[in-house]
């Protein structure tokens, strides 16, 4: 009986768990904004020269940016309800 209302507990735990956004839709609502070519300092997407130096500091740096905010990129990027995982790949969709 135990090991079945352990199993019931994480069950429940796995499905309340939030999956992770869909990258094209977090760019269109929050990053877009900026990388778009609106502020000539936010790298564009797509744009490999301007995304390589970055790159090379490292996703968890890159994330710790996001989050922080960075010179005139607001702390989150504009999104509230994004986890690290969501900015890690919003972040690999736009140095593509």
């Amino acid at each position: 009986m135990e090991k079945l209302l352990i199993a019931s507990a994480a069950l429940l735990l796995s499905l309340s768990a939030h999956a992770a956004q869909d990258p094209e839709a977090v760019y269109a609502r929050s990053c877009g904004v900026c990388h778009n070519g609106q502020l000539p300092m936010a790298p564009k997407r797509g744009d490999k020269a301007a995304w390589e130096p970055r790159l090379a500091k490292g996703m968890d740096a890159l994330v710790l940016s996001v989050n922080n905010g960075l010179n005139a990129m607001p702390p989150r990027g504009l999104c509230m309800d994004c986890t690290a995982e969501d900015y890690q790949a919003v972040i690999t969709l736009m140095t593509e």
